[in-house]
């Protein structure tokens, strides 16, 4: 669950952001949301259905002022990322009509105010030299 993941160089990966509503909290989600990835490793974790890896992150309120572009950058953020990594894009899309994914999707849909998803494809990776 907590294992390092190898990202082959020529996926893509899929960035859905989870923006909360008002009174809901990350422990509120948290089992729906372990359902929902769940259901997409062991339905498609395989050549066929294309999942390679996930993970799941909480906005944490810190924003880099070296790393952003404007002199205010934007501090009202999801409070969810769900980072998934495919074989490709169509593997991806399949995935989401599976019914138990979409039965927990749904479900954490229903705790949110906003959730979007935009994919890209890997330009560059590399590791520190230690």
């Amino acid at each position: 669950m907590f294992d390092p993941i190898s990202i082959p160089f020529d996926s893509v990966m899929l960035f859905n952001v989870a923006k909360l509503k008002e009174g809901v909290s990350i422990e509120d989600v948290e089992l729906t949301l372990g359902e929902m990835c769940n259901a997409v490793k062991n339905a498609y974790g395989d050549d066929d259905g294309g999942f390679l890896a996930g993970q799941v992150f909480k906005f944490s309120g810190f924003v880099s002022s070296e790393g952003s572009f404007t002199d205010e950058p934007a501090r009202e953020q999801g409070d969810l990322a769900i980072v998934t990594y495919w074989q490709s894009f169509d593997q991806h899309e399949k995935s989401h009509a599976h019914h138990a994914f979409k039965e927990k999707f749904d479900e954490l849909v229903s705790f949110c105010d906003d959730v979007y998803e935009v994919g890209y494809e890997l330009l560059w990776q590399g590791e520190a030299s230690r």
